[in-house]
């Protein structure tokens, strides 16, 4: 049972294994079963390069961010961190630009699980299906971070074992065959050019890729819920790197290696997924009626972890004076309910935005890119700053520490400028620093004289790190 706190405190009760599944359970979804397509027709077989970057890139955030976590698994995660090594301004636009991202994300994956649900009832009203999940997110997230980390575990566990099956029976067709299908081999990478579009559709496909990658960044929020934060931080973070860099590299490979890179770029739709084609290759009866089913429960599990993520940062802004201080109160069982009620109000929002247009996915995912990049440079340097201030003192490291971490915010910049030299990404990207924009004129003309002290949290972490 989860042990009851006293109001305000967070219950710490995630294994290290939950903590892996909630950082794949967003990092892992849509953008490789779906919306990998958009980056294959941007760089064609090179993807894979575009992937393997993305993958290294992604890894030297998660190791910073869990190396920061170890040490100090304070509520609001990177966000804390960045007020403590940045600067409250850093720690505000950190956890209210990320706040906004997890909002995006939910409210756009609920509205895909309920298009998914149409596969099988076409009848069924778009907003029934919203309304259903919402309602079944909304209370495992309100109940306990416990029956949270359990659900979310068996969701992200269903995608991962689908990932796994795909893997292996792709590479199967690939290198061997099968009685009823000869070995594909390698030629597809290489029968139109490994890189048809040129060298510069890597850089401007990482623009598409990296959106894939968001989540890895939640070991360091979910540290703060942790049973041993140390332990789970330090083994949560090398599995999940692995494992993101391994499914998208390979996934990509079998893909790339199955069929000619203009086909797999497809239209997006169910019916043009890679998934799809792979399973029927191997004569799985209803092979979209399969992927259909993973893909809704990929969108649910990137839904409830995002819905987590959106909480605890408002949560930890509340303590600071940078939200509302009546959001800080919890449950006995330590959820955070008034500020996931607040996030709910944001996915409400989006909800009905994505109703009223079509387009608001495709405007929503380069808002959240947008988003993200920036989000990932501040951690980054938080990392700088707190390794200049405390040295290699966490049992976790980053390989490399200060330097690599300057590489990765080098990588970060130049997608970003992939980002602003996209078409179909520019202006959202621009509407989004206009956002930053605003937080910024709310800190300083608002929020700036209220903000408080964050050692109490940081005292809290201590005491959790030293039982």
């Amino acid at each position: 049972m989860d042990k009851t706190t006293k109001d305000g405190a967070l219950a710490r009760s995630l294994s290290h294994e939950q903590m892996t599944m909630i950082a794949l359970g967003s990092a892992l979804g849509t953008g490789l079963f779906l919306g990998s397509g958009a980056a294959i027709g941007v760089a064609g077989p090179a993807v894979i390069i575009c992937y393997a970057i993305g993958s290294l890139i992604a890894a030297i955030i998660a190791c910073a961010a869990g190396e920061m976590a170890v040490k100090y698994p304070v509520r609001g995660g990177f966000g804390t961190m960045a007020g403590r090594f940045l600067g409250p301004f850093a720690g505000f636009i950190t956890r209210w630009a990320y706040w906004a991202t997890t909002v995006c994300v939910a409210g756009a994956e609920l509205v895909a699980v309920a298009t998914y649900l149409k596969f099988w009832w076409p009848e069924l009203p778009l907003w029934v299906g919203i309304l259903v999940f919402a309602l079944v997110i909304v209370f495992l997230n309100a109940y306990s971070v416990k029956s949270f980390g359990l659900v979310e575990f068996f969701l992200s566990g269903i995608k991962v074992i689908a990932v796994v099956a795909f893997i292996v029976i792709g590479l199967i067709i690939v290198f061997f065959g099968l009685p009823s299908h000869p070995a594909e081999g390698t030629r597809h990478l290489t029968e139109n050019g490994f890189i048809p579009n040129g060298p510069s559709s890597i850089w401007l496909g990482m623009a598409v890729v990296m959106f894939s990658f968001g989540g890895i960044e939640l070991i360091s929020i979910s540290a703060a819920e942790a049973k041993d934060p140390v332990r789970s931080v330090r083994s949560a973070g090398k599995a999940t790197i692995w494992r993101l860099a391994t499914f998208y590299v390979l996934a990509l490979f079998v893909v790339m290696a199955l069929m000619p890179w203009s086909a797999a770029a497809g239209t997006g739709d169910l019916s043009s997924s890679p998934f799809v084609m792979v399973f029927s290759e191997v004569g799985i009866p209803a092979a979209a009626a399969v992927i259909n089913f993973i893909v809704l429960i990929a969108a649910l599990s990137a839904a409830n972890a995002n819905v987590y993520a959106g909480t605890r940062l408002i949560h930890s802004l509340s303590y600071q004076g940078m939200a509302p201080r009546a959001l800080q109160r919890t449950t006995k069982l330590g959820s955070p309910a008034r500020s996931l009620a607040m996030s709910c109000v944001g996915i409400l929002v989006v909800i009905v935005l994505a109703l009223v247009t079509e387009n608001v996915f495709l405007i929503m995912m380069s808002v959240i890119t947008t988003f993200i990049l920036v989000v990932w440079i501040l951690i980054l340097g938080s990392y700088i700053s707190y390794r200049r201030k405390n040295g290699a003192s966490s049992e976790f490291r980053l390989l490399g520490g200060t330097p690599t971490a300057v590489l990765g915010i080098l990588g970060l910049v130049a997608i970003f400028a992939a980002v602003l030299s996209s078409p179909d990404m520019r202006l959202p990207g621009f509407v989004a620093l206009c956002f930053y924009a605003f937080l910024t004129a709310v800190y300083y003309l608002f929020v700036r004289r209220f903000v408080g002290s964050d050692m109490d949290a940081f005292d809290e972490a201590e005491v959790a790190t030293s039982v």
